[in-house]
Protein backbone atom coordinates (compact mmCIF):
# COMPACT_ATOMS: atom_id res chain seq x y z
CA UNK A 1 0.00 0.00 0.00
CA UNK A 2 1.70 3.02 -1.13
CA UNK A 3 -0.43 5.52 0.85
CA UNK A 4 1.19 4.15 3.72
CA UNK A 5 5.01 4.29 3.00
CA UNK A 6 6.93 5.16 5.89
CA UNK A 7 4.29 3.94 8.17
CA UNK A 8 4.39 0.93 9.86
CA UNK A 9 2.12 -0.26 13.22
CA UNK A 10 4.93 -1.55 15.87
CA UNK A 11 2.53 -1.87 18.39
CA UNK A 12 -1.45 -2.07 18.56
CA UNK A 13 -0.85 1.29 20.47
CA UNK A 14 0.37 3.60 17.57
CA UNK A 15 2.23 4.27 14.13
CA UNK A 16 5.61 4.81 13.33
CA UNK A 17 7.22 6.44 10.77
CA UNK A 18 10.26 6.20 9.66
CA UNK A 19 12.34 8.05 6.89
CA UNK A 20 15.90 7.74 5.74
CA UNK A 21 17.79 10.25 4.00
CA UNK A 22 21.86 10.39 3.66
CA UNK A 23 22.22 7.43 6.28
CA UNK A 24 20.15 9.83 8.55
CA UNK A 25 16.79 8.31 10.25
CA UNK A 26 14.31 10.69 10.88
CA UNK A 27 11.16 9.15 12.81
CA UNK A 28 8.17 9.80 14.83
CA UNK A 29 5.62 7.84 16.95
CA UNK A 30 1.91 8.95 16.73
CA UNK A 31 -0.07 7.22 19.74
CA UNK A 32 -3.85 6.63 19.48
CA UNK A 33 -4.56 7.58 22.50
CA UNK A 34 -2.81 10.85 22.35
CA UNK A 35 -4.20 11.70 18.60
CA UNK A 36 -7.68 10.34 19.89
CA UNK A 37 -8.39 7.65 17.62
CA UNK A 38 -6.24 4.75 15.35
CA UNK A 39 -7.46 6.98 11.91
CA UNK A 40 -6.70 10.90 13.47
CA UNK A 41 -3.27 9.01 14.32
CA UNK A 42 -3.19 7.55 10.90
CA UNK A 43 -3.56 11.12 9.55
CA UNK A 44 -1.39 12.74 11.91
CA UNK A 45 1.70 10.57 10.49
CA UNK A 46 0.82 10.66 6.95
CA UNK A 47 1.16 14.63 7.68
CA UNK A 48 4.52 14.43 9.29
CA UNK A 49 5.62 11.99 6.84
CA UNK A 50 4.38 14.07 3.55
CA UNK A 51 5.70 17.38 5.55
CA UNK A 52 9.18 15.62 6.34
CA UNK A 53 9.59 14.24 2.52
CA UNK A 54 9.17 18.26 1.41
CA UNK A 55 11.52 19.34 3.44
CA UNK A 56 14.26 16.34 2.78
CA UNK A 57 13.85 16.93 -0.86
CA UNK A 58 12.90 13.87 -1.37
CA UNK A 59 8.93 13.59 -1.97
CA UNK A 60 8.60 10.92 -3.75
CA UNK A 61 6.25 8.91 -6.62
CA UNK A 62 4.26 7.16 -3.57
CA UNK A 63 3.21 10.70 -2.81
CA UNK A 64 0.46 12.18 -5.61
CA UNK A 65 1.41 14.94 -8.03
CA UNK A 66 4.46 15.71 -6.82
CA UNK A 67 7.82 14.94 -7.81
CA UNK A 68 11.09 14.82 -6.35
CA UNK A 69 12.91 17.96 -5.30
CA UNK A 70 16.28 18.49 -6.51
CA UNK A 71 18.33 21.52 -7.61
CA UNK A 72 15.77 22.07 -10.60
CA UNK A 73 13.33 24.59 -9.96
CA UNK A 74 9.83 22.12 -10.70
CA UNK A 75 7.76 20.67 -8.50
CA UNK A 76 6.09 18.29 -11.17
CA UNK A 77 2.78 20.45 -11.28
CA UNK A 78 3.28 23.19 -14.36
CA UNK A 79 2.88 26.55 -13.36
CA UNK A 80 4.64 25.95 -9.89
CA UNK A 81 7.96 26.01 -9.28
CA UNK A 82 10.64 25.94 -6.06
CA UNK A 83 13.42 28.01 -6.07
CA UNK A 84 16.03 29.68 -3.66
CA UNK A 85 16.13 33.48 -3.98
CA UNK A 86 19.24 36.18 -2.92
CA UNK A 87 18.29 39.20 -2.07
CA UNK A 88 21.98 40.97 -2.20
CA UNK A 89 20.34 43.84 -0.27
CA UNK A 90 20.41 41.54 2.56
CA UNK A 91 22.86 39.40 1.72
CA UNK A 92 19.88 36.55 1.98
CA UNK A 93 18.64 33.97 0.05
CA UNK A 94 14.90 32.97 0.70
CA UNK A 95 12.71 30.09 -0.28
CA UNK A 96 10.04 30.38 -2.64
CA UNK A 97 7.30 28.69 -4.41
CA UNK A 98 6.52 30.70 -7.53
CA UNK A 99 3.35 30.23 -9.62
CA UNK A 100 2.72 31.30 -13.21
CA UNK A 101 -0.33 32.13 -14.75
CA UNK A 102 -2.06 34.64 -17.57
CA UNK A 103 -4.23 37.36 -17.17
CA UNK A 104 -5.51 38.88 -20.58
CA UNK A 105 -2.71 37.42 -21.95
CA UNK A 106 -0.17 38.74 -20.32
CA UNK A 107 2.09 36.75 -17.93
CA UNK A 108 2.39 37.17 -14.37
CA UNK A 109 3.66 35.77 -11.10
CA UNK A 110 2.47 35.23 -7.55
CA UNK A 111 5.29 34.50 -5.26
CA UNK A 112 4.84 32.87 -1.99
CA UNK A 113 8.10 33.64 0.21
CA UNK A 114 8.50 31.09 2.72
CA UNK A 115 11.66 32.11 4.75
CA UNK A 116 15.21 32.38 4.69
CA UNK A 117 16.68 28.88 3.09
CA UNK A 118 18.16 26.92 5.75
CA UNK A 119 15.74 28.28 8.55
CA UNK A 120 12.35 27.49 7.39
CA UNK A 121 10.60 24.06 9.01
CA UNK A 122 8.79 21.23 7.21
CA UNK A 123 5.45 23.06 8.01
CA UNK A 124 6.17 26.21 6.55
CA UNK A 125 7.40 24.59 3.17
CA UNK A 126 4.54 22.33 2.81
CA UNK A 127 2.26 25.08 3.57
CA UNK A 128 3.69 27.43 1.50
CA UNK A 129 3.74 24.35 -1.36
CA UNK A 130 0.40 23.79 -1.08
CA UNK A 131 -1.28 27.29 -1.20
CA UNK A 132 0.57 27.53 -4.21
CA UNK A 133 -0.99 24.27 -6.07
CA UNK A 134 -4.14 26.11 -4.93
CA UNK A 135 -3.32 29.10 -6.50
CA UNK A 136 -2.38 27.29 -9.86
CA UNK A 137 -5.37 25.17 -9.39
CA UNK A 138 -8.24 27.54 -9.28
CA UNK A 139 -6.54 29.87 -11.83
CA UNK A 140 -7.24 26.10 -14.12
CA UNK A 141 -11.00 25.99 -12.86
CA UNK A 142 -11.21 29.81 -13.39
CA UNK A 143 -9.98 29.61 -16.71
CA UNK A 144 -11.63 26.53 -17.95
CA UNK A 145 -15.08 28.24 -16.56
CA UNK A 146 -14.01 31.05 -18.84
CA UNK A 147 -14.71 33.23 -15.05
CA UNK A 148 -12.50 35.92 -14.17
CA UNK A 149 -9.92 34.98 -11.45
CA UNK A 150 -9.01 36.88 -8.18
CA UNK A 151 -5.59 36.11 -6.73
CA UNK A 152 -6.21 38.82 -3.80
CA UNK A 153 -8.13 36.11 -1.94
CA UNK A 154 -4.51 34.51 -1.64
CA UNK A 155 -2.76 37.91 -0.07
CA UNK A 156 -3.60 36.24 3.74
CA UNK A 157 -2.12 32.96 2.95
CA UNK A 158 0.73 32.51 5.88
CA UNK A 159 -2.77 32.93 8.51
CA UNK A 160 -5.34 30.75 6.21
CA UNK A 161 -5.05 27.01 5.03
CA UNK A 162 -6.86 27.79 1.68
CA UNK A 163 -6.02 24.38 0.44
CA UNK A 164 -8.02 22.90 3.09
CA UNK A 165 -11.44 24.58 2.21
Amino acid sequence: MAENRHITAPDPKGFQVRIVRNKKEHSRYFSHRQWGSKQKALNGARNWRDQMLVSLGGANKYLPERAVFSNKRTTGIRGVSRSIQYDKRNDTHYLVYSVHWRKAGKPHTKTFYVGRAGKVNADEEFHAFRTAVRFRREYELHKAEDAPFFPARFKQWREMRLYEE
